[in-house]
This record gives structure tokens, C-alpha cells and sequence, in this order.
């Protein structure tokens, strides 16, 4: 059963027959059997297949059974490094969906941190907005998502890892802060619908009844940091991708009150085992932020102006 149960995973992940037997040197038709034997075996239905469109749909069942073969698979994984070796050096690989704040400006340094004390461990880190990576999370597509704000979806396992500030940031030209009808005469800079960051843009807008001029989406922190820099508009967006722009004097930044405050948080699937390297990983992030002095960074004094 154990090929049949490499062969599933493989479906699942691809989502197409043809590219999981290309994976595993397999014909089409091997792949389809033991997808069937699968099935037979557990007496359910794990994938439905499209033909007029040419996809393949997942049962809950098969996702329920896709969680377990993972469980399987890396325990055998793991008991035949045991078996092999005496050394105590974790091997294995993880893959990570994240938001792009913390994806572009936190994982970076602690990737560095982690992979150097376990060069064994291999990474991938795939970045989409917040609702995106709990959707992956709930599909199993990633072992670990990281969040900004509450999770899209319920039913996972939340932990809040760090606070992130939100701040108002404007280019040098714009000169009158003081009066907060002005920035209904501005273009606004936001992400898309789904981002964390265009969540705190919306209330901002909506707490000071604000109707934007323009409001114009760009689909990175960074092209966002770049507009403000260019003078093309204002925005609400964390402190940490525009802490640097703003000690060399190439913007302004407003401190907002408590409200703009908010959790980075990672998830992990509820009822599904975790690996030792997903343990192993989690741990050493909660130490790492805990001892690190980056997250004191935040403490650090900006003029305490109120739009």
C-alpha cells in the first residue's frame, strides 16, 4: 500500500494524473490503478475527475486520507533515517505559504538563522495574500502558513508569534497633515481585496469617513513602498516596510493609535500530526522572537502625530 499512498499524495499535490506520472516514472494507467485500489480499499471516493474539463476534484475523503498518507509516509521516511544513521541531524523539507509582509521582510532573517543550524532542512516559502494562505493551509497544500491578522478560514491552528505596528505613509511633498479632509484629496495605495494590509487601509478610510479620490492597487509591499517614495499617493501599511525608507528621509510616516496593531500569527492544519521538522521549525521560530532584539526595533521613537 505504501506506493499506492506515494502515488496519492502525488495526485493531490499536482492535481493532474499525467504530471504525477511523469513524477514518479509511472504509466497514466499505474497511476490510475492505485488511485482505484486506494479506493477500493477504504470502500470511499477519493478524487473526482472532469473529463469534459480535464480536472480533478478532491473528495474530503481524499483530503482526509492525503493528511493521514503524509503522517505515513514521513514516519517511514523518518524510521528509515533512524535505521541508516547514527547521527542526530534532522533532514526533510517544508513547505511554507506566507503573506508577503511577512513573507518579504520577516522570514528572510530567520530562514537564514534556521537553515544555518539545520542545513539539512530544505525550505520552500511560497508567498500569496492572507486569505490565499489559509486556503492553502485548509487544502494541505503547505505544512505552515503565516497570516497577518485572523485566519480566512476556521477550523486551523493559530499562533501569534509577533506584533506589527501600521503606519499612515505619505511622500515629502505633501506638506498639510493637519486637517484630514485633505486626504480625501489624495490617491490612496493599497493591496487587492484579501491582503491583511488592505483590511487596516479599509478601516482607516471608514473610521475617518474618507472617500478616496483615487485609489490605486498594486500587488506588492514593495511597488507600494515605491509609489509613496515617487509621490503617487498615501497609504496605511506596516511599519516594517517602511522603517529604513523613512530613517534615510525618502518619506513620512504617521503613528496611529492602538487600533493599528495587529498579530502576525503562523497556522498549521488542525487534526493532522505534525513531522518533526514542522515541530522542530515552529520551535525555533517561538525562541527566536522571543530572545531576538529585532522585534525591539518597534520601540524605537517617530513623532507622535494623530491625522
Amino acid at each position: 500500500m505504501i506506493s499506492e499512498l506515494k502515488t496519492f499524495v502525488t495526485v493531490v499535490e499536482l492535481k493532474n494524473f499525467t504530471k504525477a506520472a511523469e513524477v514518479l516514472n509511472l504509466s497514466q494507467p499505474s497511476v490510475s490503478i492505485h488511485i482505484k485500489n486506494l479506493e477500493a480499499q477504504f470502500e470511499v471516493k477519493l478524487i473526482n475527475r472532469s473529463v469534459k474539463q480535464k480536472k480533478i476534484i478532491i473528495t474530503d475523503q481524499g483530503y482526509k486520507l492525503y493528511a493521514r498518507a503524509k503522517e505515513i509516509l514521513d514516519l517511514i521516511d523518518t524510521t528509515k533515517h533512524e535505521l541508516k544513521t547514527e547521527t542526530s541531524s534532522i533532514r526533510g523539507s517544508l513547505k511554507i505559504g506566507s503573506s508577503f509582509t511577512i513573507g518579504e521582510y520577516l522570514l528572510p532573517k530567520f530562514i537564514a538563522y534556521f537553515t544555518n543550524k539545520y542545513p539539512e532542512i530544505d525550505i520552500k516559502v511560497l508567498m500569496n495574500n492572507t486569505a490565499a494562505v489559509c486556503k492553502g493551509i485548509k487544502e494541505l497544500s503547505y505544512d505552515i502558513g503565516f497570516i497577518e491578522g485572523p485566519p480566512a478560514f476556521g477550523n486551523l491552528n493559530q499562533h501569534c508569534f509577533y506584533t506589527d505596528e501600521m503606519v499612515l505613509a505619505y511622500s515629502n511633498t505633501l506638506t498639510d497633515i493637519s486637517n484630514i479632509d485633505a486626504f480625501a484629496n489624495q490617491c490612496w495605495i493599497s493591496r487587492e481585496d484579501g491582503s491583511g494590509t488592505r483590511e487596516y487601509l479599509n478601516m482607516f478610510l471608514s473610521q475617518n469617513h474618507i472617500i478616496p479620490k483615487k485609489l490605486m492597487i498594486l500587488g506588492s509591499n514593495y511597488a507600494i513602498k515605491e509609489a509613496i517614495k515617487n509621490d503617487l499617493g498615501i497609504t496605511i501599511i506596516s511599519r516594517l516596510v517602511v522603517n529604513e525608507p523613512s530613517k534615510k528621509g525618502e518619506l513620512n510616516l504617521f503613528t496611529l493609535d492602538d487600533r493599528f496593531t495587529r498579530n502576525f500569527s503562523y497556522l498549521t492544519p488542525k487534526n493532522v500530526t505534525q513531522n518533526e521538522v514542522t515541530k522542530v521549525f515552529l520551535q525555533e521560530l517561538d525562541d527566536y522572537y522571543q530572545k531576538s532584539q529585532f522585534t525591539q526595533g518597534q520601540s524605537e521613537i517617530y513623532p507622535q502625530k494623530k491625522p
